[in-house]
């Protein structure tokens, strides 16, 4: 299994595996069976998970250049099922061949919508976290090519399954793209370019944020299940979210990742349930400390609260001088810490395409083409960097990445056999309040 060891690597091998994550190996792509389209061909496109998220990225699929068409839809809610369909077929009438038999309901769904592909398809896997190492095993087991969304799995053991499905996916030449679009955002790509060559000087502390107001939550329905309870309110359960931290501030922590050209060795930090008072199992405010091979620092912290401070974005602080990324696209560095208009010395102010769109446009035309594309490994590692700080605070424990990509401890045991009539993972007291880590409690790993 690939993984960095202690997390840490030298920077000159995190930039190589970082550039290359898309690659496989020569080998790989010589003896594999042919597993991509022809320019001129027809992908065929299906979609786990008909969600908002699951919906935009379909649109996008259905954008890149060469001929593609929706060919099945899979989700637990038929409701989803048609808005997705009605939506599409507004603003892609030409590219929907959905019949009713390719319309596939309930937790089993994947399977029949991954098998109706046959190779050379792409499937869209946008349902909450938990089930992702699932889907992807199955995927990349009958010969599909994947876009999936974040984040990538909820725990250790889920982390270790999606690397392993990654490695298969090189062996049989599949294309695997990850929903952690940032990567692809031209501006980033800039000022990051110019962080690793030294432009502010060596990086001695990271400051991440994501600070805004609360996230939303709907009442459990009369006669409504468990399961579909929580399943239409998965950020509010950690089974299916992995917590707020990892779900919600994973693209800040791979971007720092990504300047800092190294991932984290350990985490320590804290958080709680302060302000929020719905049935769930959401802290609302998150502090992490994370630790990097060279000793530097990052700080990471997320809180959704009504009535304070926000914030969404990375700061660099280097030795000669400092950068920021702000979540609307404002990219600057300064040749101080002081981020004043005097001191700044570069801003961009280039292109910038939808690097949403632009994620799935490579992903195609790697399979079109036959290009390397595989970033499951760089992918599962921000995961993993994710889930080390929420290890952290849910336990109140030093972690280490080692101890984190080991662990036993799975938030949902069992979820390979979840059925739709079954009891939910997580169940409520006798009050219909839902467990909650508690720190010096919670186990780590």
């Amino acid at each position: 299994m690939s993984a960095v060891k202690g997390g840490g690597t030298s920077r000159r091998g995190f930039l190589k595996t970082a550039t290359s994550a898309m690659a496989t190996t020569a080998l790989a792509a010589g003896l594999a069976p042919r597993s991509y389209a022809a320019p001129d061909e027809t992908i065929k496109v299906a979609i786990v998970g008909c969600g908002g998220r699951g919906n935009g990225a379909l649109l996008q699929a259905l954008s890149t250049q060469g001929p593609t068409k929706l060919w099945a839809v899979a989700d637990v809610f038929p409701d989803r099922i048609q808005r997705c369909l009605a939506s599409v077929s507004q603003k892609k009438p030409k590219q929907v061949d959905v019949p009713k038999e390719r319309q596939f309901l309930g937790l089993d769904a994947y399977r029949k919508a991954i098998d109706s592909l046959g190779k050379g398809g792409v499937v869209l896997l946008t349902t909450p976290a938990g089930f992702r190492p699932i889907h992807l095993e199955y995927a990349v087991e009958k010969g599909v090519h994947v876009f999936m969304e974040k984040s990538f799995a909820v725990d250790g053991p889920g982390v270790r399954r999606v690397l392993k499905a990654g490695e298969l996916a090189t062996k049989k030449n599949l294309k695997v793209a990850g929903g952690l679009m940032w990567r692809h955002d031209a501006g980033r790509e800039a000022l990051i370019k110019r962080v690793h060559d030294g432009e502010i000087g060596d990086l001695i502390l990271l400051r991440t944020y994501r600070m805004h107001g609360p996230v939303g939550f709907n009442p459990k329905k009369a006669g409504e299940s468990d399961l579909a309870h929580q399943l239409r309110n998965y950020s509010a359960y950690t089974w299916l979210n992995a917590s707020f931290f990892v779900d919600w501030l994973i693209h800040d922590i791979d971007v720092s990742c990504w300047a800092k050209g190294a991932w984290p060795v350990s985490a320590q930090g804290q958080g709680g349930r302060q302000a929020r008072t719905t049935p769930d199992q959401m802290f609302d405010h998150f502090a992490i400390e994370y630790t990097f091979p060279d000793g530097t620092k990052m700080s990471a912290q997320g809180r959704h609260m009504s009535g304070c401070w926000g914030c969404f974005g990375e700061y660099f602080h280097g030795t000669r001088g400092s950068g920021t990324i702000q979540y609307r696209g404002d990219l600057r560095l300064y040749n101080s810490h002081n981020q004043t208009k005097e001191h700044e010395t570069w801003r961009h102010s280039g292109p910038r395409p939808n690097c949403y769109q632009v994620e799935h446009d490579l992903l195609f035309d790697a399979i079109r083409n036959d290009k390397p594309c595989n970033e499951t490994e760089r992918c599962a590692h921000a995961c993993l960097a994710s889930i080390l700080g929420r290890m952290a605070a849910f336990s109140g424990k030093l972690v280490t990445w080692d101890q984190a990509l080991a662990s036993t401890v799975e938030l949902a045991p069992g979820l390979d056999s979840l059925t739709w009539d079954g009891p939910a993972p997580v169940q409520p007291d006798k009050d219909g309040r839902y467990p909650v880590a508690q720190p010096g409690v919670t186990k780590a790993f």
